[in-house]
């Protein structure tokens, strides 16, 4: 990914088929339901791969099976995006399955998701060049809660959806170190990302602004993961550095900041990006900007048939 731009892939209209895939966790059938009929509701036309409801323990169905489903849908001409039903674990056991030619031989589209899902963004970025989208899933309870989605991250998801709108910047909540940075966007879930150290999906965040987020983790583990992405030189020419949530981590901002402000870029924690709610929605590979005056991340789009 070092060095050069990636595709932005063309952005939704109402109409446009969207397919359902689950490349990690077990789906709950209920939530898929429910999270179908939010997007079905947004004007997608929403389909569901044959195997997403297929459970093998840990895991939606056999590695070949969730590998099959999200080649099928990327390759399939009529749809215009892949949207993973949820996170969880399993998406880095897919890539060594994917035929990586055959889908950069389809024209590129969105690809939707988060927390386990990180491992595809990479896996895309470096073999296919296409930047991809880091938000809210449609089996998760930020779309699929029975009281109905959480509006805030329904509304900025379809603006960072759809192509008639433009997304709103995401106001942070700490500025850590003062400034002003822009240019592509990479990260994701840290513990995604430590895995990945040392495989060709590794995060190089060479001239890049990097997103980090995670759930469930202890600080020590932060600390741990954080001297392993420094140590592996993932985060060396880094440009800003952007903050996410760390629902049940604890207090990490302490480690956060021990290991990450030496860095020297700018930086701004407690962005509603990663777990919890609200859940926004970032462009991972799309140019994106640091604001310490308003504490906020701005993803910006160009033409998908120039720049990028």
């Amino acid at each position: 990914m070092t060095g050069r731009r990636l595709w932005v892939p063309a952005r939704l209209r109402p109409g446009d088929r969207v397919a359902v895939v689950a490349p990690s966790g077990p789906v709950d059938p209920v939530r898929l339901a429910r999270g179908r009929q939010v997007l079905t509701e947004i004007g997608l036309d929403v389909v569901v791969m044959p195997r997403v409801l297929n459970r093998r323990g840990h895991l939606a169905g056999s590695d070949a099976g969730r590998a099959a489903d999200l080649q099928e849908a990327w390759c399939d001409p009529d749809v215009r995006a892949v949207v993973c039903a949820r996170g969880g674990y399993g998406a880095t056991r897919l890539l060594d399955l994917l035929d990586w030619p055959a889908m950069g031989a389809a024209r590129p589209k969105i690809l939707l998701g988060s927390s386990d899902v990180t491992a595809l963004h990479q896996a895309f970025a470096v073999r296919l060049g296409v930047a991809s989208c880091f938000g809210p899933m449609p089996a998760c309870e930020t779309l699929a809660d029975a009281e109905g989605p959480e509006p805030a991250s329904l509304a900025h998801l379809c603006s960072s959806l759809f192509a008639m709108d433009m997304p709103a910047p995401v106001a942070g909540g700490q500025v850590i170190v003062r400034g002003h940075a822009e240019g592509p966007l990479t990260g994701g879930n840290l513990s995604l990302l430590a895995a990945l150290c040392g495989t060709p999906y590794a995060m190089r965040a060479q001239g890049r602004i990097v997103l980090l987020e995670d759930v469930g983790e202890d600080p020590y583990r932060v600390d741990r993961m954080l001297t392993q992405l420094l140590q592996a030189g993932c985060l060396n020419g880094a440009l800003g550095v952007a903050l996410g949530s760390w629902v049940g981590c604890g207090d990490p901002m302490g480690v956060l900041v021990e290991r990450l402000a030496p860095l020297g870029v700018p930086m701004i924690a407690g962005l509603p990006i990663g777990h919890g709610s609200p859940q926004f929605t970032a462009w991972l590979g799309a140019d994106a900007v640091i604001d310490t005056e308003s504490c906020s991340l701005t993803c910006l789009f160009r033409d998908p048939a120039t720049a990028l």
